[in-house]
């Protein structure tokens, strides 16, 4: 059976903002319970998380950044925004987040097989090099994706969480060794995620975002990736697949209008896996509210990856926004004029 690397869970406890907060310990909890549900035992990699350096931190945020959220973290913490907490142990929790996707990544590089899942939280795709929002304290991709650039190693994010990725957008905007794709519901915060949107002048093309309207359904998110997205992946030919794992596009996530069911989950798995190399496939746990959807969720995605046969949902169809993939062409194409204009 193909190994499945499991580093985590990492903040099953800690990183609590009460009760009432959508992003609470409790998700862990679900995770967890979707991926006992596939009765792996033995068959699972287990790895404890390490914290990531500082280091290893600042390849995306600024110094500055994380100096300042360490000292709030050390006073106690509180409410960074409407939406953003952290508390006296969100420092280490955020730290040993982004290191077991350090941990996952180097696992499978020294097994040259399988695939790593990467249970944290606080998620981190909304997370800027400067600061913190939408939950998200540092960004656990960017962080993972940084580490092998820096060795000269090309990667691509695939970021199907419901809500745009706009941190880990930002950070590579400019960087030619990173292929950003992105599907999500728009309008939803935070607003950003345009298909004019697509790389600065030294990696123009290499930012593919597809808006979604509100009751859009699976068929047209996997759409967007396995038609609209292929010849980009293919020809990028990277050295690792990186997913940033939201949930919450599911149809009863209370966050969100999309449609998808836990089938539809299966199915992007599925589709993503085919542009990784052998071992080089890792998602990373992102968004997800409906704590019963994020369990069944988890369990048909990794059992798609491990071709495991579990009872899922069927893949839905029928939606709005196939019409709309075909229209943000010519966006994309306005986007891609203006960045290779702006290029010395």
């Amino acid at each position: 059976m193909t190994p499945l690397v499991l580093v985590g869970p990492v903040g099953l406890s800690e990183h609590d903002g009460g009760p009432r907060h959508p992003e609470q310990p409790a998700r862990l909890q679900a995770v967890m319970a979707g991926v006992a549900a596939l009765n792996l035992g033995d068959d699972i990699v287990r790895l404890d998380p390490r914290a990531a350096t500082m280091e290893e931190l600042a390849r995306v945020h600024a110094l500055e950044y994380l100096e300042e959220l360490r000292a709030f973290c050390e006073q106690g913490g509180g409410n960074i925004d409407p939406d953003t907490y952290a508390r006296s142990d969100s420092w280490m929790t955020a730290c040993r987040g982004a290191g077991a996707g350090l941990e996952a990544l180097a696992e499978l590089e020294r097994r040259g097989e399988g695939f790593a899942f990467i249970p944290i939280r606080p998620p981190g795709h909304h997370a800027t090099a400067t600061g913190a929002m939408g939950f998200c304290l540092i960004n656990n991709v960017a962080v993972a994706a940084a580490s092998r650039t820096a060795l000269g190693e090309r990667v691509l994010v695939i970021d199907w969480d419901v809500h745009h990725g706009n941190g880990t957008q930002d950070i590579f905007w400019n960087d030619p060794d990173v292929l950003y794709v992105s599907t999500h519901q728009h309008p939803l915060y935070p607003g950003t995620g345009s298909a004019g949107e697509v790389g600065g002048e030294r990696a123009p093309g290499l930012t593919l975002n597809f808006p979604l309207p509100p009751g859009a359904t699976g068929d047209v998110v996997l759409a967007a990736l396995d038609n609209e997205a292929r010849t980009a992946m293919e020809e990028f030919a990277p050295d690792w697949v990186l997913v940033s794992c939201g949930f919450d596009a599911h149809h009863a996530d209370p966050l969100s209008n999309l449609e998808l069911s836990s089938g539809d989950y299966a199915e992007l798995a599925r589709v993503t896996r085919e542009f990784a190399p052998r071992g080089r496939f890792a998602l990373f746990l992102e968004g997800g509210y409906n704590l019963a959807a994020l369990e069944s969720c988890v369990t048909v995605t990794l059992a798609s990856l491990l071709d495991i046969g579990v009872d899922r949902a069927s893949p839905t169809t029928g939606g709005p926004g196939m019409r709309a993939l075909r229209d943000d062409r010519l966006e994309r194409q306005r986007g891609l004029d203006q960045a290779h204009a702006a290029r010395p």
